[in-house]
């Protein structure tokens, strides 16, 4: 009976922890951002493909994807190094262990990952829009600049369109380039009728729309809220608003969308304002 009963806690205790899931990130302050429950079984049915075929790529990439799913973003990037010790010149393996160390705040290890990726086939969109936004939070803004123009002529879908423009529009603005910025704008490159938060933000650059009119009753999720904050905290900072900026970005932060970039770059500038 006792044995029973141990056995019983010892299981309580494995679910507890999966439940609780596995961490991510730490932030500078403390605040540990864990992954999220398999509750749908993606990554379960990933992983039993890949041990039934280990030699195909592609199964890797699946399960890598089905891992970042549910914000598994260490152990996707297991997955695609163990895809890239069979075939180590796969540039979409470097794209995508590029942009988990990019999840992970890991920035030397993407930017390694992006530039062979690039060297290896530089038609990969993923690769200079995540490499874009690298060099935003390096402060390279011309740098940051010159990957977005890269990414948007090859975007796939008109929501990758328009967050290219945006986050193009914010490193030529942050570069101190507002005639090229209002230049992008005016050249209306997102001709998308897709509507997401870098439209949303676009608007509001646009003149089309207000601060006050950024976000919708339907901006609800984390990731969604911590993006628009940024957003707005950028446009601020163009204007030269550092205090509304400042709150922008913390508001980013209390959203808890911690995979995203705008909560990525948000914790990025606020450092850079404490400075």
């Amino acid at each position: 009976m006792k044995s029973i009963r141990a056995g019983l806690m010892v299981l309580a205790i494995a679910g507890s922890a999966a439940a609780q899931g596995t961490v991510q990130y730490k932030s500078p302050a403390g605040v540990e951002y864990r992954s999220q429950p398999d509750t749908a079984g993606v990554v379960n049915r990933a992983q039993a493909a890949l041990a039934a075929d280990p030699t195909t790529i592609q199964r890797y990439l699946d399960l890598g994807l089905a891992q970042s799913g549910v914000r598994q973003f260490r152990e996707a990037i297991e997955s695609f190094s163990k895809g890239l010790r069979i075939a180590p010149n796969n540039a979409v393996l470097l794209r995508w262990r590029g942009h988990r160390y990019l999840s992970t705040r890991q920035f030397d290890l993407a930017v390694a990952d992006f530039t062979r990726g690039a060297q290896i086939d530089s038609t990969i969109y993923g690769i200079w829009y995540h490499w874009g936004i690298v060099r935003f939070a390096r402060a390279d803004f011309t740098g940051a600049a010159a990957a977005f123009a890269k990414a948007l002529p090859i975007a796939p879908d008109g929501g990758e369109l328009n967050g290219s423009v945006d986050w193009l529009w914010m490193s030529l603005s942050r570069a101190g380039k507002h005639a090229e910025a209002r230049a992008l704008l005016d050249r209306k490159p997102d001709t998308t009728t897709v509507k997401n938060a870098y439209s949303q933000r676009i608007a509001m650059y646009r003149g089309q729309s207000t601060p006050d009119q950024l976000f919708t009753p339907a901006d609800t999720a984390d990731v969604q809220i911590s993006t628009l904050h940024f957003g707005l905290g950028n446009y601020y900072l163009v204007k030269g608003d550092t205090a509304k900026a400042r709150a922008s970005f913390e508001k980013s932060i209390a959203a808890g969308g911690w995979p995203g970039f705008g909560f990525i770059l948000s914790e990025v500038e606020l450092r850079r304002l404490r400075r």
